[in-house]
């Protein structure tokens, strides 16, 4: 089976979307649709939903599903709104109660995870006449997930372009050595398998990149390719992610994306407010 793949770069969190679906009519999927948040004003709009939107429109697709990959961390999900607007039903790994209680001290999730379906492992179902399974791919995050969907294979956030490697692996949960046994598994597939990858953000002298092929990861991946060792990925990622800075979306993102893509709830005076945790490690202890 060949689906059919279209494919929507967001370039200010240059995160991709994908929408897969059988042809004109068909029933679809949507794959990590994006809410655009502007952090200045607190104010979510629809720029790359809409995009999504026209050609659905434009297809006569019917949204079956809504599939997360993971928990994101520098975009919010668009998913609640793609639902409210064309239905579907909303769905990530059943692992997100481990990131949602990671994250329990930090932000009050004290109410429902917001998702309409949770995937156990290996589970499969069904896109229209396409058969889909759900992958587990526990690394970057515990409940990171990738679709596999006939020919065609969506990653998240576990794997990115071959000249960028892989996922950071410092969030909460995540763990190098987990994440190398979920890429080792993904490679293992038929070479052919086309592979979809959640972002990239693309060297200079490059254009955005978004599909490659197992063959070409296991050939070219800078980080995961063929012959480097299990320690010598752990090695690698552990020094890189302690270069890396705190995504700047991730206080907002977490508290959407842990609700299924539903933003907080209203306060009394019947306004919803992002909370941004202080640090304050900084201070000095109080010598009394």
């Amino acid at each position: 089976m060949f689906p059919h793949v279209q494919s929507f770069h967001d370039a200010v969190t240059g995160t991709v979307s994908h929408i897969v679906h059988a042809g004109a009519g068909s029933t679809c999927a949507v794959i990590d649709p994006v809410l655009d948040y502007d952090t200045a004003s607190g104010r979510p709009s629809t720029a790359s939903l809409d995009r999504i939107l026209a050609f659905i429109g434009e297809q006569h697709l019917v949204v079956g599903w809504i599939l997360e990959t993971h928990a994101h961390a520098d975009h919010l999900s668009g998913a609640v709104e793609l639902k409210r607007r064309r239905g579907g039903t909303i769905a990530t790994s059943a692992r997100i109660a481990d990131v949602r209680s990671l994250f329990s001290t930090t932000f009050d999730l004290a109410d429902e995870h917001g998702f309409d379906c949770l995937f156990g492992p290996e589970e499969a179902f069904t896109i229209g006449t396409m058969t889909a399974h759900a992958i587990p791919t526990p690394g970057h995050t515990p409940a990171d997930t990738a679709y596999l969907i006939g020919d065609a294979l969506f990653v998240g956030d576990t794997l990115f372009m071959p000249d960028l490697g892989t996922a950071r692996c410092d969030f909460p949960g995540g763990d190098a050595k987990t994440l190398y046994a979920s890429v080792r598994r993904l490679l293992a597939l038929p070479e052919s398998t086309r592979v979809f990858v959640c972002h990239d953000y693309p060297p200079a002298g490059r254009d955005v990149r978004f599909e490659t092929t197992i063959a070409e990861q296991r050939q070219h991946n800078i980080h995961v390719r063929d012959g480097i060792s299990e320690s010598e990925f752990v090695a690698m990622r552990t020094a890189r992610d302690l270069t890396l800075k705190v995504p700047a979306l991730l206080f907002p993102a977490m508290q959407v994306n842990l609700r299924g893509g539903r933003l907080p709830a209203s306060d009394d005076n019947g306004r919803r407010y992002m909370r941004i945790p202080i640090d304050e490690s900084c201070f000095a202890a109080d010598p009394s």
